[in-house]
């Protein structure tokens, strides 16, 4: 699924697919309402089977993503770059899962004491904020079985670690036929032009995948290493913890950050006597937040992801009630795909431009159609 540079050249010069025969009456809308209920219920069904995959196949698009940027500072093989980018990736999710397995346990163990000082702990805020608000939290939490959050939270993270081998040896396998891919899709497409039109499209989906999860993924971590400095200088429980869903939680378009924000300012309110903590993760990293989110991450990226922000939120609604949690992660990249084959696709290509930011859709560097 990756190409080379001079693939990437001939975006350009690549027609949409044609879709001729094609016609808005009764009878396509039932059939489209038909097969889409039949992919909606078969994502639901197979989520077992197909979110490792998807998992995986981001795995690779960020090891691409990696082992290209080794080799524009170091001049070793390709097959050298790959190795360090496999491991530096998989050890990454691997320490991932690990803190999140081990530390998420204790604390689930340890919760019962934090219900009985979250009481204590929204009085502080009467001084803060007012009654009235205070009692509207306390209303708004008052029927959440924290315990059962917190146990669910940990069961996923458990079976996500269950599961690394699984990804790891899908990971293995795409690595392994990576230089064969392009070829196989030519041999299947049974037609040169149809082939290189297909080739065409996977490579601006490689491109912007690897963009997309290559810049969430270093920004990510620089606002959980920041983050997790805050933590320790307060000495807060379960820093690591924190560290890990902050960078977890960016990927979450819109409301992760606030999330990441929230659940360790609850932990400081209840673990500490005083408002000062609280205060200084909210601030601090509610800052830190707010400028990689508004400056940085748009700096890089750029607008080689133009999704309307509406769309935004109709993935990430979309995405989370199918496949849940994990579904919330994967909403942006996988309507990136979507975006990206609807734009290669003439009959779909105006249901890109609605998906579109501002109406306008790149099919590569230098062609804009809007």
């Amino acid at each position: 699924m990756s190409f080379n540079p001079d693939e990437k050249s001939k975006l350009s010069q690549s027609e949409p697919l044609s879709t001729e025969g094609l016609h808005p009456t009764l009878s396509t809308f039932r059939d489209v309402s038909v097969i889409v209920a039949v992919i909606v219920f078969g994502l639901y069904a197979g989520s077992g089977f197909l979110i490792p995959l998807v998992l995986a196949l981001l795995a690779y698009v960020l090891i691409i993503a990696v082992s290209d940027r080794i080799l524009d500072f170091l001049p070793l093989p390709v097959w050298l770059a790959n190795i360090l980018a496999v491991i530096v990736v998989l050890a990454g999710l691997f320490l991932i899962m690990y803190v999140l397995g081990s530390q998420a346990t204790q604390m689930v163990r340890n919760f019962s004491s934090y219900e009985t000082a979250f009481d204590a702990a929204l009085d502080k805020l009467v001084a803060l904020v007012g009654n009235d608000v205070t009692k509207y939290i306390r209303d708004s939490l008052v029927n959440l079985d924290m315990s059962f959050i917190a146990r669910s939270a940990v069961g996923g993270a458990t079976s996500f670690l269950s599961t690394f081998v699984l990804i790891s040896l899908y990971v293995g396998f795409l690595m392994a036929e990576r230089l064969m891919f392009r070829r196989k899709i030519l041999l299947a497409a049974n037609d040169k032009v149809f082939g290189q039109k297909l080739n065409a499209m996977m490579a601006a989906i490689s491109q912007s995948l690897q963009s997309y999860v290559g810049v969430k993924s270093m920004v990510s971590a620089m606002t959980a290493l920041i983050s997790y400095g805050v933590f320790r200088w307060l000495g807060l429980e379960y820093a690591e913890t924190w560290a890990v869903l902050t960078f977890g939680l960016n990927f979450i378009p819109n409301i992760g950050s606030i999330v990441a924000v929230i659940f360790p300012a609850l932990i400081a309110l209840v673990q500490f006597d005083s408002l000062s903590p609280f205060l200084t993760i909210v601030f601090l990293c509610g800052t830190v937040q707010f400028l990689m989110g508004n400056f940085l991450d748009p700096a890089l990226l750029g607008r080689s992801l133009n999704m309307s922000t509406f769309m935004v939120i109709i993935s990430l609604t979309f995405w989370s009630s199918v496949w849940g949690v994990v579904g919330a992660f994967l909403s942006v990249p996988v309507t990136v795909c979507l975006l990206i084959v609807f734009s290669h696709i003439k009959a779909l290509r105006p249901v890109a431009i609605l998906m579109s930011k501002d109406g306008t859709i790149f099919d590569s560097d230098t062609e804009r159609t809007s």
